[in-house]
């Protein structure tokens, strides 16, 4: 993994340090401001200025991060001549971040890349102070940004796209709020389920990493939001997200992704937390998956929720398995339907179609059009 873990207690006080490698005038980029309310961002700019690294700040980062701030991140950073990004914050202020250090030295249209019309040849080197573990896209090869003009919300996955460094103190959650503690592990669960379900055969170590990485996000999210300041259960999550989601649980296997396609377009249209929709889509597209290889959801409900097996009718234990998710999902707060999502049921064909705009879905069982409908009246 390219992308160094700085990991630990008062970690961000590293951050001028870190980042004077990467260059000596930053964009400094996060979200709503509740950085500096935190007193995260007074220590930051103390470290900045300790190592004499200039900065110019660019806020204001949304949940489903918007595609013209990402336009006005890469004016600022050619009009300022800056040479590196800093993101504070959780998944959606690094994917703009990363957004902008590929659109600075690309003379088109940045959305050029996630409407898959170019690639990035190159990127402003970014570092990361992770506030909230979700995503992992501290140290992922991910960017998903939304463009408002028609609801499009779409990824890109390049190499280049993982940040230099990665700052996490788990401390730093300690006042995150219990949907986006509970909405972030649905998040990190759902990146290890869709590499789970793979049609490779014999990849018993990976199976088993993904198996005990959920076990660890299912034991401890609980204690997080029982607990906000319990550290050792903070640091597990945030440890989680960013194994879940930098390949490491990938090696051997090809992973699926219909459900985080579809979960796009609930996103884009309703502007939905992404967790709280992969909680929704996720069950569903088991169900309508889960015959396709009965013995891998057999395999899900027995290693990770210790469903006794029922060997006479196997079909059993696998929905018992989907069940036991559900359950979870729901008891930290999460919905499971489009209606405990809010989410209203007139637009699902729409959504549908809008999913599978650059043609089929998935790898586990290939999801066309009327598939996504039916996953999709599933979750409702």
């Amino acid at each position: 993994m390219p992308t160094e873990v700085i990991f630990g207690r008062g970690t961000e006080d590293k951050v001028g340090r870190e980042i004077k490698k990467l260059g000596s005038r930053v964009l400094l980029h996060f979200g709503s401001g509740s950085i500096k309310k935190s007193g995260l961002y007074d220590r930051v700019v103390a470290s900045l200025n300790a190592a004499s690294v200039e900065f110019v700040e660019l806020g204001g980062v949304k949940p489903n991060p918007r595609l013209s701030l990402v336009q006005k991140g890469i004016q600022i950073c050619r009009e300022e001549k800056l040479d590196c990004i800093l993101a504070i914050g959780g998944g959606s202020v690094i994917d703009s971040a990363k957004a902008i250090g590929v659109g600075v030295p690309y003379e088109g249209d940045v959305w050029e890349f996630y409407e898959q019309k170019a690639e990035p040849a190159s990127m402003l080197p970014l570092g990361v102070v992770l506030t909230i573990p979700a995503a992992g896209s501290e140290a992922s090869v991910s960017s998903v940004v939304t463009k408002e003009e028609g609801d499009l919300k779409l990824a890109i996955n390049y190499e280049i796209l993982r940040p230099r460094f990665a700052i996490m103190n788990p401390e730093l959650t300690f006042t995150l709020p219990p949907f986006q503690t509970a909405a972030g592990a649905a998040d990190i669960m759902s990146h290890i389920l869709e590499r789970y379900f793979t049609n490779v055969d014999h990849v018993d170590l990976t199976d088993r990493l993904c198996e005990a990485t959920l076990q660890t996000v299912i034991h401890n999210a609980p204690i997080a939001l029982a607990e906000p300041e319990n550290y050792d259960a903070r640091a597990e999550i945030m440890w989680a997200s960013t194994l879940a989601h930098n390949d490491l649980l990938s090696t051997g296997r090809v992973g699926d992704w219909a459900t985080h396609m579809i979960e796009h377009e609930l996103s884009a249209l309703y502007d939905v937390t992404h967790g709280a929709g992969l909680s929704v889509v996720f069950p569903a597209w088991m169900t309508h998956t889960y015959k396709h290889d009965l013995d891998r959801f057999v395999q899900f409900a027995v290693r990770v929720w210790r469903v006794e097996q029922d060997f006479e009718e196997p079909e059993r234990t696998a929905l018992e398995g989907i069940a036991r998710l559900k359950q979870f999902w729901r008891s930290i707060g999460l919905p499971v339907t489009l209606s405990e999502l809010g989410v209203p049921d007139d637009r699902l064909e729409e959504m549908a179609k809008r999913a599978v705009g650059f043609g089929k879905l998935g790898s586990f069982v290939p999801i066309g059009k009327r598939e996504a409908l039916a996953i999709l009246k599933l979750a409702g």
